[in-house]
């Protein structure tokens, strides 16, 4: 009995996805629970598996197709002998083929007998005979060539199009990935939305770092984790976000709904763009908890295992850019947010310190804000507290 393969419920409204790679070709064995394709969406890669054993028959929606909850997939068939066709080759042994490179070696000629087999048992596989056809004596086509008719004369040498010289100026072309299309939607639709302004501060990164070596192995041992940066702006942030909740906000209408909750949204880059799971009710989270968490986040988007779960919601959010050397820069809003803190190097710089110029780690802050809710004052001082508040880490265990 055939096997139906099937997009599945994706998550809550998402109605479509693109096809993404198929783990299987046509008359491949495929076993239960295997991974057959990938399927992405404009938030997570969505794995759909074999819900019974035998061959992939048909593949019907091949790479960077468009589908919907429900539609068929592809095919699995029965897995059964095929004593109708018994082939041999000539010392008398059976040769077992798939379906498909049996129809393929019809087509053009081949003689399976003669094709070793790389699948198992031995078996024939399609591009067993596309390698085999391609040294015989009469190979495979590996694209259409457009016949000749009446009304389209035969090419001389004397008018064969002169070939494109290899002067380096080569172009290559890549599909978007769901996730990077959805990603350039958002970034200009919250550009253009929100009345987007960036205000910018330092922070001296001494007492921070100080801590983080007198502390480093004894908290890696008590919690298994290491003690970054980030649990610290977090805290800081959090801080700040309960001194001025309207940077804890969004706008609705023409209403401003401020949240009395931190749900911190922490930024990923992956090798298909930034995602930003979100660390539910942060403000509950001991330092351990937050370093384990985004260590755990960040593995998981990498992986491509976020959920839904995982990057719904979020009420203001951290990115840092200084992992890559970014020295300044103007974060987009994450809407609806109304609020994003940038991170950035930290590098040493003089500073002028009670009348003397000294060596400090310095970092480069900034906060984009909707200016449409969040006036500069309540920007400015935002920022000026996560200041404060990085620099006297000791007061992050009373205020953040």
């Amino acid at each position: 009995m055939a096997v139906e393969i099937k997009v599945p419920t994706l998550g809550e409204s998402i109605v479509e996805a693109t096809v993404g790679a198929w783990h299987k070709h046509e008359g491949d064995p495929v076993t239960a629970g295997e991974v057959l394709v990938e399927l992405e969406t404009d938030k997570v890669t969505v794995e759909v598996t074999a819900s019974g054993s035998g061959i992939l028959s048909r593949i019907l929606k091949p790479d960077g197709a468009t589908v919907t909850i429900g539609e068929l997939l592809g095919v699995i068939a029965e897995k059964v002998e095929e004593p109708a066709m018994p082939l041999h080759d000539g010392a008398g042994a059976r040769v077992t083929a798939t379906p498909v490179a049996r129809r393929l070696a019809e087509t053009h000629g081949v003689d399976i007998a003669a094709i070793p087999g790389s699948g198992p048992g031995g078996r024939v596989t399609k591009d067993d005979v596309i390698r085999h056809g391609a040294g015989s004596p009469a190979p495979l086509p590996t694209e259409a060539v457009p016949a000749v008719t009446p009304h389209t004369p035969a090419l001389t040498p004397a008018t064969q199009p002169a070939p494109v010289p290899d002067d380096g100026r080569r172009e290559e072309r890549i599909r978007m990935t769901r996730r990077r299309q959805t990603i350039a939607a958002r970034l200009v639709e919250a550009q253009r939305t929100a009345a987007m302004l960036t205000t910018f501060n330092e922070i001296d990164m001494s007492a921070v770092i100080d801590l983080r070596k007198r502390h480093r192995e004894s908290f890696r041992e008590r919690h298994g984790v290491g003690l970054g940066f980030m649990s610290f702006f977090t805290k800081a942030v959090i801080g700040a976000l309960k001194a001025f909740p309207l940077l804890n906000a969004e706008i609705r209408g023409d209403e401003i709904i401020v949240k009395h909750y931190y749900d911190i949204g922490i930024a990923v880059s992956t090798d298909e763009g930034l995602v930003v799971p979100v660390l539910r009710n942060a403000d509950r989270l001991s330092f351990a908890e937050i370093e384990r968490s985004i260590e755990e986040l960040a593995h998981r988007a990498r992986e491509s295992k976020l959920t839904i779960a995982d990057l719904q919601g979020g009420t203001f959010t951290i990115t840092n850019g200084g992992i890559f050397g970014s020295l300044m820069s103007t974060p987009i809003l994450n809407a609806p947010q109304v609020g994003i803190l940038g991170m950035h190097k930290i590098q040493e710089r003089p500073v002028a310190l009670n009348g003397q110029v000294v060596i400090r780690p310095m970092m480069y802050v900034a906060l984009s804000y909707d200016h449409r809710i969040i006036d500069g004052r309540e920007a400015v001082s935002f920022l000026v507290r996560v200041k404060e508040l990085v620099e006297d880490p000791e007061r992050l265990l009373l205020e953040g």
